[in-house]
């Protein structure tokens, strides 16, 4: 009986250390990690949040950018887009194009009406995967869930999966990269909106 307690004990003690390796989310939101106009973005480290914000039209789509490039990884958080209001999304394996602008191009995982749960082409033009079923809030937050590996891409959405495709072969013009920066999107020509990403929860699958 001793024995089995203290095999029992071991195997949680290994299986606690195993899921606590598996966040990185504390790194991964370390403000030394992101790159982005302060005046338009919030990161709060502790609450898990970032928060991006316009009073005017940027005029162009920024973003909030991490320094770090990223390969395989799972990203969970929940999206508001303020009153239904604007669009945006999360960059994955991407480009940082413009470092005064920041201007990103490459995969987004969209967030907008009409578009949630979609993989889009930023800057390269056009659907790269679009969502296989609706499962939107527009108005209220959503949950997002997004895992890549190899050349896999899973998306879901409100417990809804919307894209579990391999990437496209788009070799002519956007080959879907090994790695990229991860970022968050303010789109241009919105007078104002407020896009409000929560409860973030990160893991680098490519150092496990």
């Amino acid at each position: 009986m001793r024995l089995s307690r203290l095999m029992l004990a071991a195997a949680l003690v290994l299986a606690l250390g195993v899921s606590a390796r598996a966040d990185d989310t504390e790194d991964f939101l370390s403000p030394d990690n992101w790159q982005g106009r302060g005046e338009l973005f919030k990161l709060d480290a502790k609450a898990k949040t970032i928060v991006g914000e316009t009073m005017e039209d940027p005029k162009y789509n920024t973003f909030f950018a991490t320094k770090k490039k990223y390969g395989d990884f799972e990203l969970s958080c929940k999206i508001l887009l303020r009153d239904g209001v604007g669009n945006s999304g999360i960059q994955i394996r991407s480009v940082l194009k413009d470092d005064k602008k920041f201007v990103v191009h490459g995969p987004q995982v969209d967030v907008g009406k009409g578009y949630f749960g979609a993989l889009y082409g930023e800057g390269v033009g056009g659907y790269l995967l679009k969502p296989k079923k609706d499962a939107a809030k527009p108005t209220e937050a959503n949950e997002y869930k997004i895992v890549v590996k190899g050349n896999h891409v899973t998306i879901t959405l409100n417990g809804e999966v919307t894209v579990d495709e391999d990437f496209p072969d788009n070799k002519a013009k956007n080959p879907a990269p090994a790695e990229g920066v991860i970022a968050l999107q303010i789109h241009g020509g919105y007078p104002k909106m407020k896009v409000e990403v929560t409860d973030i929860k990160f893991t680098d699958l490519s150092k496990k």
